[in-house]
């Protein structure tokens, strides 16, 4: 069926591109290129137009088959919508075209999610939001959510399912991958640390920070992230918002630009190899379908690469309104995680990071990692980057941004799903445990080896 369908596409495409330019026919090339744009704006753009209405739908129509808190039995039709709800609530796209501006609040609520009353900050979510059942999940007004939230509806057993609500308090602050289960003990104005355990039993949180995992309190908010406080109300907030949004609305659309232009590639060379399927049929057409894949790598990392030597990247301290974290932003949603995770565990990955601007040195072994920000990393000889472990050069906490470089010496081992904040040394031979993370500002002594949440000395 999709062999047919493209063919079926490139058929179409060749009488339009020959009705669009007679001499395409006498050009190959020139009937390729149009060819080409014709089958990526209509794949990209019109997939894009009719998914958004299509994935809103879905999420509301097929609620009504699930009634909160009913146990339902595994593998049978309720079962079936609940992981097509859940795929909905996963999906990146819209997630990353939306995220770190204005229209996300807009987009969630389409989805079902519950707002409440929407306090508008233009960062009030990051791009990436994982939802199980978007009608049954709750964040409250006031609430600024970092990147990596997901948002727990279902309990599953061996027999059977439940789906229950979730719900985040009002005038929370939400770190980076926090798991957010149904009957979470957190209440008003918490913050939540980057991967804290979200208690489920004992008192209700309020009025305070929970870290670590089990989690601890913690101050709700230090003195040095309230400096910027000014800027979040009045006559400020607009002029800081309006310009945010006129910024954002323009990364936007370099970002629909850049992935257009992907498409377009991939359809280059798709259509090239249909062309040359006659001449050498096997090898032609396998030669550049992987020339596509390692060619649309290439180009999304060096688009993020344009786009951060543009305006390079700083340390610094200083508001959501401070266009220097916009800067930031607009990096978050160019980078080309997902299409670098292809090439996990080859040494053409550390070539990828190069082209982005991280300085790494020889036989490194990134089997999955994840670098914000590749110009404020350092990585030493024959370092291990293990599966979903992440290095994040930056954290937000409310309104307040803060970034700093992040050097890992030679020989170190950072284990599976490991975390690294921003400002970190690691000495050389030293090892991060699975699942841990290494706070702001640490310092790791050669071959020490560190772990838990957060992380110390083990």
């Amino acid at each position: 069926m999709v062999e047919g369908g493209l063919s079926l596409l490139i058929d179409t495409t060749s009488s339009l591109a020959e009705r669009l330019d007679p001499s395409a026919g006498a050009s190959p090339l020139s009937g390729l290129f149009i060819q080409a744009l014709i089958v990526s704006l209509v794949f990209f753009f019109g997939l894009a137009l009719v998914g958004l209405p299509l994935v809103v739908t879905l999420s509301r129509v097929l609620n009504r088959f699930l009634k909160p808190d009913t146990v339902y039995p595994l593998f049978g039709f309720h079962d079936a919508v609940r992981r097509v709800i859940a795929r909905v609530g996963r999906m990146r796209f819209f997630n990353f075209l939306f995220g770190d501006s204005s229209y996300i609040v807009h987009f969630l609520q389409w989805l079902g999610t519950d707002l409440s009353r929407v306090v508008q900050t233009g960062s009030n979510f990051g791009n990436e939001v994982v939802q199980g059942n978007p009608a049954l999940c709750f964040v409250g007004s006031g609430t600024i959510v970092a990147d990596g939230l997901t948002l727990m509806n279902d309990e599953v057993s061996s027999t059977s399912f439940r789906i229950s609500r979730a719900a985040v308090g009002p005038d929370n602050f939400v770190g980076n991958d926090v798991n957010y289960p149904p009957g979470g003990r957190t209440g008003d104005n918490c913050l939540l640390g980057t991967k804290a355990m979200i208690p489920l039993d004992g008192k209700m949180h309020e009025g305070v920070g929970l870290l670590g995992s089990p989690s601890f309190e913690i101050p709700r908010t230090v003195e040095r992230d309230t400096q910027f406080d000014h800027l979040r109300k009045g006559e400020a907030l607009r002029r800081g918002l309006a310009a945010k949004n006129r910024y954002n609305v323009r990364t936007i659309g370099m970002f629909l630009v850049s992935r257009w232009l992907g498409v377009f590639l991939v359809a280059l060379f798709y259509l090239a190899a249909d062309e040359l399927y006659d001449v050498l049929p096997h090898v032609a057409a396998a030669a550049l379908f992987a020339s596509s894949m390692m060619v649309s790598a290439v180009y999304f990392a060096l688009v993020e690469r344009w786009v951060e030597t543009r305006n390079p990247l700083e340390p610094m301290i200083c508001s959501i309104y401070d266009p220097r974290f916009w800067v930031h932003e607009r990096l978050w949603k160019v980078h080309p995680i997902h299409y670098l995770h292809a090439f996990d565990g080859t040494p053409f990955k550390n070539v990828l990071w190069r082209l982005m601007g991280a300085r790494i040195g020889r036989r490194v072994f990134d089997d999955g990692a994840h670098i914000s920000e590749p110009t404020f990393t350092t990585l030493g000889d024959e370092c291990v980057l293990n599966y979903r472990s992440k290095i994040q050069c930056h954290s937000l906490e409310d309104a307040t941004f803060k970034s700093d470089r992040t050097t890992i010496g030679a020989g170190c081992t950072i284990g599976v799903g490991a975390f690294i904040l921003y400002g970190v040394t690691m000495g050389d031979g030293a090892a991060l445990a699975a699942d841990a993370f290494l706070m702001k500002g640490e310092y790791v002594p050669p071959r020490a080896r560190w772990g838990g949440n957060p992380a110390r000395e083990m």
